[in-house]
């Protein structure tokens, strides 16, 4: 992945909630091989939204970098070939 791209996230825990550093992300469920379609979501003004797709609950929290979440496992980054 090229720097500055679409951070990443994923619910491979099954938690029902999600803290993260950005609100434009992409959500891909659980971890490859078992994720859904990788869903672009912008919160836009909002602090919080669902995944229509595994039912996630992101929430915005301001005091993390784009890329991080609470849990830090939640943040996934595509492994180079």
């Amino acid at each position: 992945m090229a720097a500055g791209s679409t951070p990443h996230f994923q619910n491979q825990m099954g938690l029902p909630a999600i803290e993260v550093g950005a609100r434009e992300f992409m959500c891909i469920g659980a971890l490859p091989p078992f994720d859904h379609p990788h869903i672009f979501i912008d919160m836009g003004a909002d602090t919080e939204t669902v995944c229509p797709y595994c039912s996630t609950l992101y929430r915005f929290n301001a005091k993390l970098k784009p890329n991080e979440a609470i849990p830090a496992q939640a943040a996934w980054a595509e492994k180079a070939a």
